[in-house]
């Protein structure tokens, strides 16, 4: 679920809202791809130490471990929503990340067509084989001898065996 940027500024320390805020939409256009990268990077950090933090609340309101750092409340509700902002902040990145990737390969694709077609408007080569060699299309077409052996079966012993059949069946059930 989105969460408005003012519920995001309350919950988040300046430090960290600076580095959350260059994901969100006008700021995130203006960043080039190093410095996202970079950001991605710190936002990753920041959302592996709130997800410890906050399982370690859980594992300690829970019972199954000491609690860690007096300082802390007990509940686990801020930092979960701290993790939540991060996290949706970590997937803009990626978003914007493999937005700009598809751009770039597209304008490769484009830039390769465009050489392509250069080299072929420019070639003098003509579509088919010179004149006299191959095959042509006003030759007409061609029969092909089929390769597979004929076998020819005398006509006469077709019903002949069919009928042997029928006799020796007839025989055996007047017995």
């Amino acid at each position: 679920m989105t969460m408005p940027i003012k519920t995001e500024q309350a919950l988040m320390k300046r430090e960290e809202m600076e580095i959350v805020s260059q994901t969100h939409h006008p700021a995130i256009h203006d960043v080039e791809d190093k410095a996202l990268t970079d950001v991605r990077l710190r936002i990753r950090d920041l959302l592996d130490k709130e997800r410890t933090l906050v399982r370690g609340m859980r594992r300690s309101i829970r019972g199954k471990a000491d609690a860690r750092g007096g300082s802390f409340p007990g509940e686990v509700e801020k930092p979960a929503q701290r993790k939540q902002v991060l996290a949706s902040a970590l997937k803009r990145l990626n978003k914007e990340l493999a937005r700009r990737r598809s751009f770039e390969a597209r304008e490769a694709t484009k830039d390769a067509f465009r050489r392509a077609l250069a080299l072929k408007s420019a070639s003098t080569a003509t579509g088919g084989p010179p004149d006299g060699v191959g095959r042509t299309a006003s030759e007409g077409m061609r029969s092909v001898e089929n390769q597979k052996r004929r076998t020819s079966i005398n006509r006469a012993k077709v019903g002949s065996i069919s009928q042997q059949t029928k006799n020796a069946q007839a025989a055996r059930d007047s017995r």
